[in-house]
């Protein structure tokens, strides 16, 4: 067995353990901020602070038999899940924690991440129409729609990253922007592009990310007033696991983007802070963005699937491609 052989099965044994390990607390840190925001606690009775409970779920989890309704199509139920899982393990693979930290450098890795995150929602499209089910079935179609919807303003943003950088390398696009917060791509006055608008684009990019992950108050997928459970209503055991584990492996992909094409990437916010490594400053921004979702989670109410879908279509796209030509005009005058 080669040398890159055995890279390429370490670097998904390690993508494999740090998605695990998040999914797992970022769920406990979830439902203890939850319990904090809304006034009522959290798990606190297995282990200290209830840091044993995300084990003890997922051993539960792993206990129960995955049951089959009557009359789905049994290879897409069993594959939706795994499929689901598969591009958010992949994606890992092109992100750099920092300058020397990256499982594998490739040239088209912002492509590489937007290709398997496209490929997702095709993994709820056929949990929704394997399960032989309505809700799941209206779940699913409502995901896609979502996904498509906003995959647009998205990309036209990334592609403004792409044109200011000149490069699709996620190294290149956080070496870009230099040591310190002054010359990152949320600033418009330092950076290279001189768009005022770019504070906005972070924030579209942003919001985008809530959208694409299926996140409150943008979670119509999953809307459990309106479809029971969403496109995963007919799973248990593991399977359920494995699409909990992708939504959250997906916000951590979403925080990492955003931090690399926005906000510098291992770059410290200031020259002095450079004897601090890194990933640590990596690190605090992307869990600093995966924080907000969750506040935004628990604090906003769930919005229409008229008013979601509007936002994209009427507002973001119209703007992202405003955006897009702002910013080249302005690279070719200065």
């Amino acid at each position: 067995m080669s040398l890159t052989l055995f890279n390429v099965i370490g670097a998904v044994i390690v993508a494999i353990a740090f998605v695990a390990l998040n999914a797992a607390y970022l769920v406990w840190a979830e439902r203890r901020g939850a319990g904090r925001i809304q006034r009522r606690p959290g798990p606190n009775i297995n282990g200290p602070l209830g840091l044993l409970q995300p084990p003890a779920d997922g051993l539960k989890l792993m206990a129960k038999q995955l049951v089959i309704p009557g009359g789905a199509d049994k290879v897409l139920f069993v594959a939706a899940p795994v499929l689901c899982m598969f591009p958010a393990l992949m994606s890992f693979v092109t992100i750099p924690f920092s300058e020397t930290i990256v499982a594998h450098n490739i040239n088209v890795g912002l492509l590489m991440i937007f290709a398997f995150a496209a490929s997702g929602s095709m993994a709820l499209l056929f949990a929704g129409w394997s399960s032989r089910n309505k809700y799941a079935m209206m779940s699913a179609v409502r995901s896609v729609s979502q996904a498509v919807a906003y995959e647009i303003p998205m990309l036209i943003t990334a592609i403004t990253i792409v044109m200011i950088t000149g490069s699709l390398n996620l190294m290149d696009i956080v070496n870009q922007q230099g040591p310190s917060v002054l010359h990152w791509n949320i600033l418009p006055i330092f950076g290279e592009s001189k768009n005022l608008l770019m504070p906005l684009s972070f924030l579209l990019f942003f919001v985008c990310t809530l959208a694409e992950t299926n996140r409150a108050p943008f979670d119509l997928g999953e809307a459990e007033s309106e479809l029971v459970a969403g496109f995963h209503i007919e799973y248990g055991s593991m399977g359920f696991g494995l699409f909990f584990m992708a939504e959250y492996a997906n916000i951590v992909i979403g925080a990492c983007l955003t931090t690399i094409l926005f906000l510098g990437g291992w770059h410290p916010p200031l020259p002095m802070l450079s004897f601090i490594p890194g990933v640590v400053w990596f690190l605090l921004k992307v869990y600093a963005l995966i924080a907000t979702v969750i506040w935004i989670r628990w604090t906003f109410p769930r919005t229409t699937i008229y008013g979601l879908l509007n936002l994209s279509w009427k507002i973001l796209i119209p703007f992202s491609l405003f955006n897009l030509l702002l910013t080249a005009g302005l690279l070719k005058v200065f």
